[in-house]
């Protein structure tokens, strides 16, 4: 064990020998975080060994090893929490630094979910130093409890990250003091006369802890960032089913704080603070997103009943990752949504977080919650595998007896993927694992969905897994069935209702950018396999955060390499397309493009180029620039061979990001723009190096789809 230069001067010096022994907490030496659980990128996969790429110098941490967020540079976000341990000395030092954003890039102590004390890097401007500081707490008051510690990286800006090394129980403080910010816990009693609670929102506010609690039980309790003042925009939960009750609303705040009396109830969850909700700047207009708050991973995905149900992660009360909600949402042509109310709640539906995972329908009433009920699979964070049913059409959850169906264990697991299997008659259950450092996906199978046997597991597959069977060529006697990870990295194989086979060595890919956690539609009518993912992009000051992208139709088709899968956006979107304007058999260089009007920022540019003597072409459109390198045969960085002499390209350009689809669905791609989604005033094709040929190019003007709200 390590120890502070100051505690060998103790432990040397007589008197004092007799002092309590230093308790190392955490000095982040190992392979991986062992028992610390990690989510997000900020953190990787194991500490840093000091400086990381594209970082200043890091300084002030001892030995090899470190927490260090900047993995993935400062717009990565994360959060890394330490196993529960026991306050047996007075002091609680460590060494910090990074950026000092206050609720976003710090260390917290944890008292029973509660922040009880906090402290942040000292940057938060331009210039400074990634230098570690020594500091500590006073925990005398917490002897004897047990706690758990949280670093936290939700910041994506300058400085958006943390630093922390060398965690020590102390008889003695080393460094300064972190300030702890005086707060009281305050309640405030409501009643619920309309539909909707609203909540003042301030992006940059510390998040707080806040308990809702009608007729002596806790319905809501989540982490909120609660203004104290302007509020950037107002969160919401529907509490209609409480109607006529008195809610007991709780929070610790600064004693200064008027922050509970802002809450209000309201009919209308639309009220804005800025711009009209729906038209906002950076909202995507051709596809869904959430109304207000954080959005990572698509969950539950399922047709039911003439109703396509989308559920995702969610955190309604901030800008960042948090509280781990599912959101819900339905549409009957996956063009048009409409958002329900949230469907599981954290801490209180579940031990901890409702983490994701994946629906189904029970047509047969094999669990016997009747027939046709819809199951929600999901990972509950202080238990394991869970499920929750309705039996009215989604509109309302409860847990089923007998959770956890896996309980949680040793090893890392979460994410469960429910499939059918009908040859077999029986249920298959995919989860992510990671054992002895190594990521697998576990196969168990059921036949009434409460006792589970595990009966297989694959490596190489991280996070989210996908699984799912398509016809090759579209030929129904022809199947194969494909497992995919949350990083959209596929194999192509057969299942015998137990164990995946893969045919080929290695994984393919054909989603890249930023494009995370996909899943698909349980039950899509005519076997369609259609996929929606966490498309990873900011869109920074408005009332929602994070992206999806479009709904994606995957097929299996067979090419040169073999049986490769391919991606499209669906052909419903199509319904969305204004009038064109088209070109044919037109010759572009560089010095000669063809260029077209489109003022405006939603767009579908389809085009087949033969790209001639050329040694580039560029399709450009605002800020934002495509290249096909003609030498190297790739689009944007993506392998894409010419066929018969040509390379197709679709660009769909949505407010704040676009997706790019080449060859027909042979590679597909999603990115955030440039230009912040400001009107594009023209699509521009041009050749360099030569002469290339437009075989055929057409721009459509896209409607958006909230046109209606």
């Amino acid at each position: 064990m390590r120890t502070f230069p100051l505690l060998l001067l103790l432990v040397a010096a007589g008197p004092l020998a007799a002092a309590e022994p230093d308790l190392l907490v955490a000095e982040f030496e190992g392979n991986d975080y062992g028992a610390w659980s990690v989510e997000g990128k900020a953190f990787g996969t194991r500490p840093a060994r000091g400086t990381l790429p594209n970082q200043m110098a890091v300084t002030g941490y001892l030995g090899k090893g470190l927490v260090n967020s900047f993995a993935g540079g400062d717009a990565s976000t994360g959060t890394l929490t330490s196993p529960r341990f026991t306050i047996e000395r007075d002091y609680l030092n460590f060494l910090i630094g990074g950026g000092g954003h206050a609720g976003q890039t710090c260390l917290n102590l944890l008292l029973d979910g509660k922040v009880v004390r906090t402290a942040t890097g000292p940057n938060t401007d331009p210039g400074g130093s990634e230098a570690l500081k020594a500091a500590h707490w006073n925990v005398k008051e917490l002897r004897g409890k047990a706690v758990t510690l949280q670093i936290v990286d939700a910041a994506t800006g300058g400085w958006g990250h943390i630093n922390v090394d060398q965690i020590v129980q102390g008889a003695k403080p080393t460094g300064d003091e972190a300030k702890v910010v005086p707060r009281v816990e305050r309640m405030r009693t409501l009643k619920i006369e309309k539909k909707h609670l609203l909540f003042p929102i301030a992006n940059a506010a510390k998040p707080v802890r806040m308990t809702i609690e009608i007729d002596g039980k806790v319905l809501h309790n989540f982490d909120i960032n609660l203004a104290n003042g302007k509020a950037d925009w107002l969160a919401h939960l529907d509490l209609s089913a409480y109607a006529g009750k008195t809610a007991k609303i709780a929070a610790k705040i600064p004693e200064d704080s008027r922050a509970l009396d802002a809450i209000v109830g309201s009919e209308d969850v639309t009220l804005r603070l800025s711009q009209p909700l729906y038209q906002e700047a950076l909202r995507p207009q051709l596809r869904f997103s959430q109304l207000k708050g954080w959005n990572n991973d698509p969950n539950g995905m399922v047709y039911h009943d003439g109703e396509y149900h989308l559920f995702w992660q969610s955190n309604p009360f901030g800008p960042r990752w948090a509280n781990m909600y599912w959101g819900h949402a339905v549409s009957k042509d996956l063009v048009h949504w409409e958002e329900l109310p949230y469907a599981l709640y954290p801490r209180t539906m579940a031990k901890e977080h409702c983490f994701s995972g994946s629906a189904h329908v029970d047509e047969n009433n094999s669990g016997g919650w009747g027939k046709n009920a819809m199951v929600a699979a999901f990972t509950d964070t202080g238990a394991g595998e869970v499920l929750a049913v309705s039996t009215d059409k989604g509109r309302s959850w409860r847990m089923i007896e007998g959770n956890p169906v896996i309980p949680k264990r040793k090893d890392e697991g979460r994410d469960p993927k429910l499939v059918w299997y009908e040859p077999g008659r029986h249920w298959v259950m995919v989860v992510f694992t990671k054992t002895g450092g190594k990521d697998y996906a576990e196969f168990f199978r059921s036949s009434d969905l409460r006792a589970w046997t595990k009966t297989s597991r694959i490596e190489g597959y991280y996070e989210c897994p996908e699984f799912f069977e398509l016809p090759v060529d579209g030929d129904g006697k022809n199947r194969k069935w494909v497992l995919m990870g949350a990083n959209a990295e596929y194999a192509v194989g057969t299942f015998d209702g137990s164990t995946f086979t893969p045919e080929h060595p290695g994984k393919h890919k054909v989603h890249h950018g930023a494009f995370y956690a996909a899943q698909c539609f349980s039950r899509t009518p005519g076997g369609r396999v259609i996929q929606i993912g966490w498309a990873q992009v900011e869109t920074p000051n408005m009332p929602f955060n994070q992206c999806f992208s479009l709904p994606i139709e995957l097929t299996l088709k067979s090419t040169k390499s073999g049986v490769r899968m391919f991606a499209e956006p669906i052909r419903e979107l199509e319904a969305l397309r204004g009038e064109a304007r088209r070109i044919a058999n037109m010759a572009v260089g560089a010095d000669k493009p063809w260029s077209v009007p489109a003022p405006d920022s939603l767009l579908d540019i389809v085009a087949v180029i033969e790209p001639g003597d050329a040694r580039e072409v560029r399709l450009t459109f605002g800020a934002n620039t495509l290249a096909y390198n003609v030498a190297a045969k790739t689009l944007d960085g993506m392998p894409l061979p010419l066929v018969d002499g040509a390379f197709a390209v679709r660009v769909v350009v949505d407010r704040p990001l676009y997706e790019v689809i080449g060859g027909n669905g042979a590679i597909y791609k999603t990115a955030a723009r440039k230009d912040g989604g400001r009107p594009i005033e023209s699509v521009r094709i041009a050749a360099v190096g030569g002469t290339a040929k437009l075989k055929a190019a057409t721009v459509y003007p896209m409607k958006s789809i909230w046109s209606k709200n």
